[in-house]
């Protein structure tokens, strides 16, 4: 930034100053060709045809600069035929005189023709009363002066645009160092974080910085919330698998005669549980993510194809909005609704009802049997893992436990109501709709 700022300014002050030297330049120099301008009128208007026919002031001119020998201020006047009429101060020298022009107006132009004096020129041509010659009547003095002035101009310019620069150029480095400052507080809060003095950035910034500030404190809050989960569901999980590998072991030492059934049994237990933290893991790492969509009715007609598979005497219906999307994966979907809707088909009668609609930005499904339905005071136990109210039936009392954590992990809601339609239970799963 300091870097392009110091380009910047050093174009525009080039360019700045290259032009204003123009402007300036071409005042001097118009100032210094009024007065030659001045002086070459009062030679036309004191001239006169002499008796011989040559030119002659009837009146001097007023600067004495034209009688002292190289003064450098020079007059001449020039005609076809006759001597020229010189100022005393071009002593033994002459003006160069060219072609005649085509016009009465006057010519200026520089010229060298006095090797260690440059000159500027003034010239016209000029037809006097009762002369038929085209006088050509000239007045140059040294550009000495006039370089001086310019010289003395640039000079001045020079200093004061570098001056100016680099008070711009010492403003940008202040204005950057003390701008900049608080991201430097950030990246030693953010060191303090690191070595472990310090939990969240809680110092005061300002405004511009704040979201950042914020922004991060956010960040900090999450992996403590994610490593704080990774840490619950690793002893969970070791938790689970302690039960059933001490009976595999107590079976084993005792030589037991169902140690087959035992080992299957309690490994099909321990599968479960894993699976159950897996899906967990999967969600928590996919829940941040903006693509994470899922077209919900795919994914409902896939698990009733497969659920009626498994209870071909059950009647699966689905009803609703057809073109609803989800914010979770597909996978994770097609999980909660499998879990959801095998249970229903499992312990319901022999209908199974599910309705999808969309409200306040999200999908709601309604999962709906004709069984028993469960009594109000038990169904939070439903939620717990390894809760079952029916052991006649296979399964390890992991789905709901599932469902509600996954759900959660994105944002939703899972609840277990009665229905008012078929009499048993009804289940209503909430996940946030995509944008």
């Amino acid at each position: 930034m300091l870097g392009i700022s110091a380009i910047w300014i050093l174009v525009l002050l080039v360019g700045g100053g290259v032009a204003l030297d123009r402007v300036l330049t071409s005042a001097i120099t118009r100032n210094f060709d009024s007065a030659l301008d001045y002086v070459l009128t009062a030679m036309i208007a004191s001239s006169e045809i002499g008796p011989d026919g040559e030119v002659r002031f009837n009146r001097p001119l007023a600067d004495q600069r034209f009688l002292e020998p190289y003064s450098g201020l020079y007059y001449q006047i020039s005609g076809r035929g006759y001597e020229p009429f010189r100022s005393r101060s071009l002593w033994d020298r002459a003006l160069e005189v060219g072609p005649n022009h085509s016009d009465m107006e006057v010519h200026t132009f520089d010229s060298r023709e006095f090797s260690q004096e440059p000159l500027r020129v003034l010239e016209r041509d000029v037809m006097l009363p009762g002369s038929p010659v085209v006088w050509r009547f000239q007045v140059a003095q040294g550009r000495t002066i006039l370089d001086e002035q310019i010289a003395v101009l640039r000079r001045t310019l020079v200093r004061s645009f570098a001056l100016l620069g680099l008070g711009l150029i010492f403003m940008s480095v202040l204005q950057l160092t003390y701008g900049l400052w608080p991201l430097r507080r950030v990246r030693i809060a953010i060191a303090r974080i690191r070595s472990g003095r310090a939990a969240r950035l809680d110092e005061t910034f300002p405004q511009e910085i704040t979201p950042l500030v914020e922004e991060l404190n956010a960040l900090l809050a999450h992996n403590e919330t994610q490593a704080e989960e990774a840490r619950r569901h690793a002893g969970n999980l070791a938790h689970a698998l302690k039960t059933p590998l001490t009976v595999i072991m107590n079976e084993a030492t005792a030589n037991s005669a169902d140690l087959n059934t035992t080992v299957i049994r309690e490994a099909t237990t321990m599968r479960r549980q894993v699976d159950h933290h897996l899906a967990r893991a999967r969600a928590v790492g996919r829940r941040g993510s903006a693509q994470s969509r899922a077209e919900v009715w795919p994914s409902l007609e896939a698990v009733e194809r497969a659920v009626a598979r498994l209870y071909p005497d059950t009647t699966i219906d689905l009803a609703g909005v057809r073109h609803a999307v989800a914010h979770v994966e597909r996978q994770d979907l097609d999980e909660m609704l499998g879990n959801l809707i095998e249970n229903a088909a499992k312990y319901g009668g022999s209908r199974v009802f599910v309705t999808v609609s969309e409200e306040a930005g999200f999908v709601q499904f309604l999962i709906e049997d004709d069984g028993a339905g469960i009594p109000e005071e038990q169904r939070g136990t439903l939620f717990k893992r390894g809760a079952r109210l029916d052991t006649d039936k296979p399964g390890t009392g992991l789905g709901l436990a599932i469902v509600r954590d996954v759900a959660e992990i994105y944002g939703g809601t899972v609840a277990l109501e009665e229905s008012e339609d078929l009499g048993g239970l009804l289940v209503r799963l909430r996940l946030p709709a995509a944008e």
